[in-house]
């Protein structure tokens, strides 16, 4: 091997043998740490947010209504993103989206200052989740200029499991700071973070797109939106991961909401357990992220999609039953568990049967579909527990989870 194809194989370019572990590839690994760091700001923002809107209005539906302006703004982006990524740098993509979280988030913390502004989080928190749906696209798309096809999914679980990490640090720490010093500090925290994250990627070189720049400029708007959904739905399983997809988000995009409510309002709780009960279940997320690549190679991508599903659906029902805090983490912790294994594989396996020409764009797509619902669940699923209680409408939409599984079954992801 020369020096050349030894130094590319360092830095996980895909056409060279990749020999080196992946944290000791610099691209690979510089690019992971502002991933985490992005995914810390977001953490903190998942938490801080809703404490907010509950500190000031005290209402579930406004907490749920916060979400879905915030999740229609992503799935209005998610249209877009892909036409986007495709077209433009990558790398100065990823860096604009941190530093204007940066700036945006950090206006919540100065204007508190002055007094509470609630619309201010209805104004902010749909502009930061379209610029965020443009960052997850562009971040999919670089991941297998970074590592190389064969390297995807065990990519993937590393970059999961070291976000849900992030995930723990960042509902307990702002759950900390909000208990401490009030929900507006946390978001000054998130702020911050995303303006190291933009700092990290300043070191990231990326591989060249050679040859595909010229053939996505010439299209048109329509022709890119298109050619995406033509492309999840020619493929049989991308096909019906998409319809299904759409069904379980509109069920669960509600679902942080829900457990924040249910610990402070039903239990009687204050922000610090809030953190530490969304913390311990990222410890979740981290466990099923390390473990996907293994049990993907054991069963294959159908049993271990769809047994995630139905873990998923059985824990989400759970969670309205359950009044010891001990028992609401570790259904978290499993609902998120096999939440991030069954994201992981539907991206992995995603990222290796797309051209890396239309990724962005059948990504964007993937995600349009799969959340254009989901706005409209989440209101709904809030408006209901506050109505309702918690515990029927956990029972409802966790049954529909596992339906869901039950239905895959009858689908080409059975026998992928």
């Amino acid at each position: 091997m020369t020096r050349e194809t030894r130094r590319e194989g360092e830095e996980g370019t895909p056409d060279a043998p990749v020999a080196r572990p992946l944290w000791r590839q610099r691209n690979f690994g510089i690019f992971w740490a502002a991933q985490t760091l992005s995914i810390l700001g977001d953490s903190f923002a998942l938490i801080a947010l809703p404490l907010l809107v509950l500190e000031v209005t005290g209402s579930l539906a406004r907490m749920g209504l916060l979400t879905a302006v915030g999740g229609a703004a992503s799935v209005l982006a998610a249209v877009f993103a892909g036409t986007v990524v495709d077209r433009v740098d990558r790398r100065r993509l990823l860096i604009g989206c941190d530093l204007v979280r940066m700036v945006l988030y950090g206006l919540i913390p100065l204007v508190w200052l002055f007094g509470p502004q609630v619309w201010l989080l209805y104004t902010i928190l749909p502009v930061c989740e379209a610029i965020g749906m443009l960052f997850a696209v562009g971040y999919v798309t670089v991941v297998r200029g970074l590592v190389g096809t064969d390297r995807l999914t065990e990519a993937n679980g590393r970059l999961n499991a070291t976000a849900a990490a992030a995930g723990v640090l960042g509902p307990l720490g702002a759950g900390v700071v909000a208990a401490w010093s009030g929900p507006a500090n946390a978001v000054a925290v998130d702020a911050g973070s995303f303006g190291v994250s933009a700092a990290c990627m300043l070191f990231v070189r990326l591989r060249e797109r050679a040859g595909d720049d010229r053939r996505t400029r010439d299209t048109s708007l329509r022709r890119d939106l298109r050619t995406g959904v033509s492309f999840l739905y020619g493929h049989p399983v991308l096909r019906a991961l998409t319809a299904l997809l759409f069904v379980f988000s509109f069920l669960t995009l509600g679902l942080t909401d829900l457990v924040i409510y249910h610990v402070k309002h039903d239990l009687g709780h204050d922000d610090g357990t809030v953190g530490t009960v969304l913390a311990v279940g990222a410890l979740g997320t981290i466990a099923g992220s390390l473990l996907v690549a293994r049990v993907r190679r054991r069963l294959g991508f159908g049993p271990t999609w769809i047994g995630s599903v139905t873990v998923c659906g059985l824990a989400f029902a759970g969670l309205g039953w359950f009044r010891p805090i001990p028992a609401v983490a570790a259904l978290s912790a499993a609902y998120l568990a096999c939440v991030g294994m069954a994201g992981t594989c539907s991206m992995s396996l995603r990222q290796e049967v797309t051209p890396e020409h239309l990724l962005g764009r059948v990504t964007s797509s993937f995600w349009t579909l799969q959340y254009a619902a989901a706005p409209i669940g989440a209101a709904t699923l809030t408006w209901a527990a506050e109505h309702r209680g918690t515990t029927p409408v956990a029972l409802v939409a966790g049954g529909c989870c596992v339906l869901i599984a039950t239905a895959a079954l009858g689908t080409a992801i059975r026998r992928s």
